[in-house]
């Protein structure tokens, strides 16, 4: 058995359970004989805080009730303001009175201690429900040569992970807790308290901000070109702190914008290169072991290389073979600009299309999606240029094709 599906049975109930029964000392089972091969597999910790509390509430029955409150302390030292922490604090102190508990068996889910129930949890998910090490993020991959990290938020787990760029193949640098939309995500318009699935780039830096907003902001480029395709609207989804009394948000406590705590948000700007960091916002991220990420990785690159290729042939079938029936852009449905692209082919004697710095992000729509980013280098016997363009990609019937594309400069 994997030691991991063992480590410390009672906080893995409390990851899946309504509640967070961890504090409830009493009914903690005592530790196995693997739970120290099994602690090890925890990741490591992103920040102190978070470590006094996860290592508080797994450590409870091990290592009793003041051992907890003196993590819990630590953290509150720091943090005077971390209002989970507090209420966490004051329920440890019930409990050696033995008094009821907010976290316990049987305790009641009231309106102001549910948020508080579900950023513990969600809290110390992270570290009991972690991937294999090994594993790698199924979004990202490809990484463009110019993008030196990717943000990907899990909006699912609250969390929002960071990865380097080696080669082009995502590689794990950090992680933190986030707050999200209140309600939810597929952001559709504006308003609606939600925060936009898809992939977008960090656009700017905003700094002497009203204190809700904590110290730094980063937009994004929401709605993006497939947003808007789509009839989605609203604007001002940014990455940002949290006001200086509050150190941290409900998992779903804001009005679409992605919350981080502000020491958390300084450390995550040491990886922000404005217009060129990626910001990829999925359901759920699925991690695979490094031959299935490659496998996906390397089916999707050549359908791409093909879609070149057959351009370049003039065979102009089975260059529209890798389009969607449902392809459209600018007021043109597929017949039509298929139409417009026969006419131009005809008068092509020969073409070539380079590729450079091209970076595939995948995300959980209501299917397979790709976008794909890219330097397209056209020439042919009468036109040549050079843009950048971005193309959507949809699995259908177990072959990828584009659904959307359009020049972004």
């Amino acid at each position: 058995m994997n030691p991991r599906a063992r480590l410390f049975p009672f906080a893995r109930a409390l990851a899946a359970a309504p509640l967070v029964a961890a504090l409830a000392f009493a009914a903690l089972p005592a530790r196995g004989d693997d739970d120290d091969a099994a602690e090890a597999l925890i990741p490591a910790f992103t920040n102190d805080v978070e470590a006094s509390l996860v290592r508080a509430i797994i450590g409870l029955k091990e290592n009793g009730l003041q051992h907890a409150l003196g993590e819990i302390d630590l953290a509150l030292a720091k943090t005077p303001n971390f209002r989970l922490g507090h209420l966490i604090r004051g329920d440890l102190l019930m409990a050696r009175a033995g008094f009821p508990v907010a976290f316990g068996p049987g305790a009641s889910v009231t309106a102001s201690t549910a948020p508080f129930q579900d950023e513990a949890r969600v809290r110390l998910k992270r570290y009991l429900e972690a991937p294999p090490a090994d594993y790698l993020p199924k979004p990202v991959m490809q990484m463009a040569s110019g993008q030196a990290h990717v943000i990907l938020v899990d909006t699912q787990r609250s969390r929002l992970f960071v990865f380097a760029n080696e080669a082009g193949k995502p590689r794990y640098v950090t992680d933190f807790y986030i707050s999200l939309g209140k309600n939810g995500v597929d952001k559709t318009r504006e308003g609606d308290q939600k925060t936009p699935i898809g992939v977008y780039t960090i656009v700017s830096a905003k700094e002497k901000l009203p204190d809700f907003y904590g110290n730094t902001a980063f937009p994004i480029s929401y709605p993006n070109e497939w947003d808007r395709a789509n009839g989605r609207n609203g604007h001002g989804i940014w990455l940002h702190g949290t006001p200086s009394a509050t150190y941290s948000r409900p998992p779903r406590a804001t009005d679409g914008c992605v919350v981080l705590t502000n020491d958390d948000l300084e450390r995550l700007s040491r990886y922000v290169s404005i217009g060129h960091t990626p910001v990829v916002i999925s359901h759920a991220v699925q991690w695979q072991e490094p031959q299935a990420w490659a496998a996906g990785r390397d089916a999707f690159s050549s359908a791409f290389e093909n879609w070149r290729a057959d351009w370049e042939s003039l065979d102009i079938e089975r260059y529209l073979s890798h389009y969607s029936p449902r392809f459209a852009v600018d007021g043109k449905n597929i017949g039509a600009w298929s139409a417009q692209k026969r006419k131009v082919n005809a008068g092509k004697s020969w073409i070539k299309v380079g590729v450079a710095n091209a970076s595939f992000y995948s995300f959980p729509d209501a299917e397979d999606m790709v976008a794909v980013t890219f330097e397209q280098d056209y020439r042919s016997n009468n036109l040549s240029n050079r843009t950048t363009k971005r193309q959507y990609w949809v699995l259908e019937q177990g072959r990828w094709h584009i659904v959307y594309e359009t020049v972004v400069s």
